[in-house]
């Protein structure tokens, strides 16, 4: 939560050093003149009628009375509560309404007839949304002192107004906030305002702070300031080199934070910055902070996702009170040693990249009020000189290095009142001095090995406490719900992803007993109904009951007490076959609403008023409501794959909609596609509809600005050519038109999309030759970012491309860095959720649907063509293919020597070709190859005999006549060939090798198995 108190105290104590810098001129002054005290004159007429009028814009309630119980009518303004005036003149020079509780439609504008005012306090009042005046601010031009805060304005802010006040000492318009962080449920932040939607504005910060030279404190807590770009940080070093406070959290804010900040703010004494948008790195600002910010005492950067490594030094620094981490996930460095004397209370570096042992000298920080060292690479054992750490209120481990049981140590921390474990090695049970630990309010085992049974007569000693999470780990028995009854202030209830059998007792007499829960989440908890006890839960926010065995269907209660806004209701793989109301709108208003993988049936159930994720998959819905689009105009995620839907697509899903992903694949639906769909007009990134009854001609339609990543259309009816206007979705990724009818030639003019990743054109009727026109022209036909290229089961003819063709596909040779691991989406309005991308291919022989593709999954297949003419060598330069099958043509020649050189193959396959000549000996080498077909051609001579080729079976090499040797039944002439010395001479230098690098144990132990020939079988996953 935001504290003035601290800042109010820095902005008087800058107050007293003037006072005392004038006391002393006046002393000096009186030293030389004799002068005589006069009284104070009495407030101005013009002031009392402003101040009056003030009064009466706010609403009378029983605060106001009080607050304005001395301002009346006839009486000197000076002496009214919160004002002060100037002696010589009666001009107000201070307003302090701060913390008084009034509520008013909107500032009126009485107040800028106080022309004389220094000091203006309004904070922690209600105005209801209203907007600050436009003009009026810039005739306070004596102003030092202005505090608005949490008092629910809204909208742009006065920029030339506010910014004209070039006395200004201290500025605060912020939100103060409060955090209840529920682990991956996400952080609930409860913002002081009337209204969460409630929000100041700033579009123009860098005017706004133009020309603010004097601010030593400035807080703009929850004031938007994305439109500043990466700017905000130059502008503040530049403009505001007297800063002693800088909060700006909850800002939107982005960009690195930069060097100019450590470089130039050299009074800086807190810097909060949390719950931002920052990105990037910042190590000019680090690695000037311990030299240059020798007055700092809190660094707040949590909650964002800045990189790059932090100097340990920076944990030293000798005046630093506070430094929050949290949440930077690219932050790496590790903990140094630290020595006595430290002032730290608070450290977390939570969440991040920290690695390395936490050392025993941790216990030096006497001072330690929160301690953070929730990262999973952390390992060694934990110091127990932290549990003589007895000021810590906060403690929060992970480290998946760290293992044993629970520390002891634990116990003496007494005073804690927030204890997280995770992601870590430790394993045990719950020890029994949990129910010791009375002031425990947060207490979370996540992802760890915990098992035994949950002590819940000892938990239920913890009456303060407000967040229990204790899912994905190893506990078992039976757990009875009403142990929570003794829990009154609890929030949040975790216990998925155990063995555990939950049940909440049949005591109805209870039920109105249990607190009142925002979170809850009980997935795969053997549960067989709804808990009876979330009857009486009317403030829940996330409720998770998937993965348990709730059948039937959905109580009628649950719409008659859930009927407010919900972020997230997940019941999916369960076995419930009817949502228990009459309407196919229901009376719930949730944004993420997911009922994938259970038995219903009908029409598809629809939130009322909004709903950002929809998942109604895996079901035996028939029927898409009339008029359904009204209800999604909010929605960004819309599934309803794997279901009974049948007749045409509705066009109700073009229009009026925002869905950014839309899957209705594996149903019924027929006709053709609608045009709509792919003009694209409303930013969808995803369509899926593959595997529906769908045919005609694909829409060419597509409009400039098409912003589709991921298009499916495979397993449908569709017959005609590829769209052109394609060629508008400059984003395309991923384009999957497999499986249908389509009669045209090889898509050259797809290069153009330079992002096009993957693309599946199998089965259908293609022909004509494969991207010969690159030898004329390099940038024509080459695929850069193709990692996936399947045009199997066609109609191709001719050679295929020799050289140039193939090492344009640059993603299949490089690496390309700073790009995601997986093809993945993040949903906007949805916390962190990413959506993955799936297509569907031949791999390995089989047919299978990836439902998450990896970058680095990278494969060819051009089988089932009718190509002829030689293997080009080319391919042996794309390095980073994992699959390729050429099976089914006409090819023939030998096999090149250099497919040896693709040392990441897992799979090949060249059978039913023309292929001549002996196996290249160098496909004996390539390790990681676990599927090999060379059947049915013309090779000849002795199959190369390594380690590695006695895994495959004779079916690897079947009719081909001309060759001999294990695993082939026939017998290879008596003589030694050429390719038996490489190995035996191979054989030697790796034992040789093996006794060098591993040392004789481990290399004669391998070197018995090579010259025996024994059979070393890599593990098939």
């Amino acid at each position: 939560m935001a504290d003035h108190g601290p800042h109010k105290a820095v902005f008087l104590r800058l107050l007293e050093i003037l006072s005392i810098v004038v006391l002393f001129s006046l002393h000096a002054s009186s030293a030389t003149t004799r002068t005589v005290a006069t009284p104070p004159v009495s407030c101005r007429p013009d002031q009392a009628s402003a101040l009056l009028q003030l009064k009466r814009s706010f609403t009378t309630t029983g605060y106001s009375t009080i607050a304005f119980r001395t301002w009346r009518t006839g009486t000197d303004c000076c002496r009214w509560a919160g004002i002060r005036c100037a002696q010589a003149n009666g001009l107000v020079t201070s307003l302090d309404l701060g913390e008084r509780g009034l509520e008013s439609g909107g500032l009126d504008s009485a107040l800028f007839a106080l022309t004389s005012l220094e000091y203006l306090n309004l904070a922690y009042n209600d105005f209801n949304g209203s907007l600050l005046p436009s003009s009026g601010f810039e005739r306070l031009t004596k102003l030092t002192y202005l505090n608005l805060s949490s008092s629910s304005f809204s909208g742009q802010l006065p920029t030339t107004g506010i910014g004209s006040l070039t006395n200004l000492i201290s500025l605060d318009l912020s939100t103060s906030y409060e955090i209840l962080d529920v682990f991956y449920h996400g952080f609930y932040p409860t913002f002081h305002t009337s209204s969460d939607s409630i929000r100041l504005v700033e579009h123009n910060f860098e005017g706004l702070i133009h020309n603010l030279s004097n601010l030593r404190e400035l807080h703009l807590g929850f004031v938007d300031l994305s439109s500043s770009g990466a700017r905000w940080c130059k502008a503040l070093a530049i403009n505001c080199p007297q800063l002693l406070v800088l909060s700006l959290p909850y800002c939107r804010l982005s960009g690195p934070v930069c060097g100019l900040l450590s470089s130039t703010l050299h009074s800086i004494s807190v810097i909060n910055l949390e719950f931002n948008h920052l990105s990037g790195p910042s190590q000019d600002f680090f690695t000037n902070l311990s030299t240059n910010l020798s007055n700092l005492t809190t660094l707040q950067l949590g909650r964002n996702s800045l990189q790059g490594w932090i100097p340990p030094a920076t944990f030293q620094h000798k005046k630093l009170l506070s430094i929050d981490l949290y949440g930077n996930r690219q932050i790496s460095g590790y903990l140094p040693n630290f020595l006595n004397g430290s002032s730290l209370e608070n450290l977390n570096v939570g969440g991040t990249d920290f690695s390395g042992t936490i050392q025993g000298s941790i216990g030096n920080l006497v001072h330690l009020k929160k301690l953070g060292l929730g990262a999973k690479r952390f390992s060694g054992e934990l110091p127990s000189s932290i549990g003589k750490i007895k000021s810590l209120i906060a403690l929060e481990i992970a480290g998946l290095g760290i293992v044993g049981s629970m520390p002891p140590w634990v116990a003496n921390l007494t005073s804690l009142m927030s204890l997280r474990i995770y992601h870590c090695g430790l394993s045990g049970p719950i020890p029994s001095f949990i129910g010791d630990l009375r002031n425990l309010k947060d207490f979370v085992l996540y992802d760890c090995g915990f098992s035994g049974e949950i002590p819940s007569h000892h938990i239920a000693n913890l009456t303060q406490m407000e967040v229990l999470m204790l899912y994905l780990n190893n506990f078992t028995g039976i757990l009875d719900l009403n142990f929570i009854t003794n829990l009154p202030n609890l929030k949040a209830l975790e216990l998925s992803d155990n063995n555990l059998v939950v049940i909440d007792g049949e005591d109805n007499s209870t039920l109105a007993s249990f607190p009142k829960i925002l979170v809850i989440g009980l997935r795969s908890c053997s549960l067989s109904k709804f808990p009876s006890f979330l009857r009486h839960q009317d403030e829940l926010d996330s409720v998770d009951l998937s993965d348990n065995n709730i059948r039937g269907a959905i109580p009628s209660w649950v719409w008659d007490t859930w009927n407010y806004p919900l972020f997230a209701l997940d019941l999916s793989n369960n076995e419930l076959t009817s949502v228990g109301y009459t309407s196919y709108l229901l009376p719930l208003q949730v944004e993420i609403f997911l009922l994938n993988n259970n038995l219903f049936e009908g029409y598809i159930p629809i939130p009322r008023d909004y709903a950002h994720i929809l998942d109604y998959s895996t079901n035996m819905f028939s029927s898409v409501p009339p008029n359904f689009s009204s209800h999604l105009t909010d929605v960004t995620l819309f599934w309803a794959t794997s279901n009974n839907l049948s007749g045409k697509i509705p066009s109700s899903f073009c229009g009026g909609t925002s869905i950014q992903i839309l899957d209705l694949s594996y149903n019924n639906f027929s006709g053709s596609i609608p045009s709509c769909l792919m003009e694209n007009v409303n930013g969808m990134e995803s369509l899926s509809l593959t595997e529906n009854k769908l045919a005609g001609m694909l829409p060419d339609t597509i409009k400039e600005g098409c912003s589709f990543v991921s298009i499916d259309f495979s397993g449908n009816c569709i017959d005609g050519k590829l769209p052109r206007s394609l060629i508008a979705c400059a984003n395309l990724e991923i384009l999957d038109v497999g499986n249908n009818q389509i009669t045209d030639t090889f898509p050259c003019w797809m290069s153009r999309l330079r992002g096009l990743g993957v693309l599946v054109l199998k089965s259908n009727k293609l022909f004509g030759q494969l991207a010969q026109s690159i030898e004329d022209d390099k940038t024509y036909c080459a695929f850069p970012s193709a990692t996936i290229i399947d045009i199997s089961s066609n109609n191709f003819t001719g050679t295929l491309p020799q050289g140039k063709w193939f090492q344009e596909l640059k993603s299949m040779i490089f690496i390309e860095p700073n790009k995601s691991l997986v093809m993945e989406h993040e949903v906007p309005n949805t916390g962190s959720y990413r959506y993955q991308y799936s297509a569907a291919f031949t791999y390995k022989g089989q047919d299978t649907r990836f439902h998450e593709i990896l970058r680095t999954l990278v494969f060819i297949d051009f089988s089932n063509n009718a190509f002829h003419g030689s293997i080009p060598a080319a391919i042996g330069k794309l390095g980073l293919l994992h699959g390729l099958n050429i099976s089914h043509n006409s090819l023939t020649g030998p096999i090149p020597s250099q497919l040896g050189h693709l040392r990441q193959l897992e799979a090949l396959d060249l059978s039913f070709n023309e292929l001549s000549g002996e196996i290249p000996q160098e496909l004996a080498w390539m390790d990681f190859l676990t599927t090999l077909n060379l059947s049915d051609n013309k090779l000849v001579g002795s199959i190369p005999q390594s380690p590695h080729f006695f895994t495959f079976t004779n079916s690897s090499f079947l009719g081909n006549d001309g060759l001999c040797g294990a695993p082939l039944s026939k017998k290879c002439i008596s003589k030694i060939t050429a390719s038996s010395h490489v190995f035996k001479k191979k054989s030697v230098d790796i034992v040789l090798c093996l006794f060098a690098g591993l040392g004789f144990g481990i290399g004669i132990a391998i070197a018995i198995v090579v010259a025996w020939g024994i059979p070393i079988r890599k593990r098939r996953t």
